[in-house]
């Protein structure tokens, strides 16, 4: 089996963008948003090249210091980034936000990578700021679904316990999908990037379980801890 991975010249990586252009001329010509999602790819491409470098850095700096600096940017941007679904309340929302995406993630990610994957030392960069940016990610999109539908519910006069209910609910819609499809519908990021690496599609699945589990894991514990923190702010900004 060949273990070296394919790179990619510039080339090829512009070639990547002609779908990208086609799209964002149809959104012209039908007079849509387009310049929104022109913005939106060129920031993407400025942010991985950038993230691109710093992790470059990064590792070989091996410094826990460094990486615990990362991860808590990392929280403190998903925390703010969640609360865009209801933006009245992102300000007063915020630390409680912190706190779910923290614990919730926090949690999981240590019980992956110090109990499942046994870093050394604990806080290898090359496994722990990947794989907690998939944690934070997950309860980040959980948490602005559940914030969005909680508000919604509310606002509908449903009573504060069913409408808690809802929103827990919603925000476990994408992960649920996510575990039915894997496998039949598409093979995750980190199974892909593993086998076009050339690590055995056994050993990747291993890898691909344990991150179907940790994303579940820390969407349902950062929501549920979240709707906790944030019942008080919630009903006040209903009487309001």
């Amino acid at each position: 089996m060949n273990t070296e991975i394919q790179t990619i010249s510039v080339f090829g990586l512009a070639l990547a963008f002609i779908p990208v252009i086609a799209v964002i001329f149809i959104l012209y010509k039908w007079s849509l948003d387009a310049k929104n999602a022109f913005y939106s790819v060129i920031r993407m491409l400025v942010q991985l090249l950038l993230v691109g470098y710093i992790l470059t850095t990064i590792f070989h700096a091996e410094s826990a210091w460094l990486v615990v600096i990362v991860m808590l940017i990392m929280v403190t941007a998903a925390s703010w980034i969640a609360l865009g679904t209801v933006k009245h309340y992102q300000r007063a929302l915020f630390r409680h936000a912190f706190s779910a995406i923290l614990v919730g993630g926090g949690v999981t990610l240590a019980l992956v990578t110090q109990g499942v994957i046994n870093l050394e030392p604990w806080f290898e960069p090359k496994y722990m700021i990947p794989l907690a940016g998939m944690i934070f990610a997950s309860s980040m999109n959980s948490i602005s679904l559940a914030a969005e539908r909680l508000h919604a519910e509310l606002q509908r006069d449903v009573e504060y316990e069913k409408a808690r209910t809802i929103a827990f609910n919603a925000a476990f819609i994408p992960i649920v999908n996510a575990l039915f499809a894997v496998g039949l519908v598409a093979l995750p990021g980190m199974m892909t990037g593993q086998i076009l690496s050339g690590v055995s599609p056994i050993t990747a699945a291993h890898y691909q379980i344990v991150v179907m589990c940790m994303l579940f894991g820390s969407a349902g514990l950062s929501t549920a801890y979240f709707l906790v923190l944030s019942k008080t702010i919630f009903l006040q900004k209903k009487i309001e």
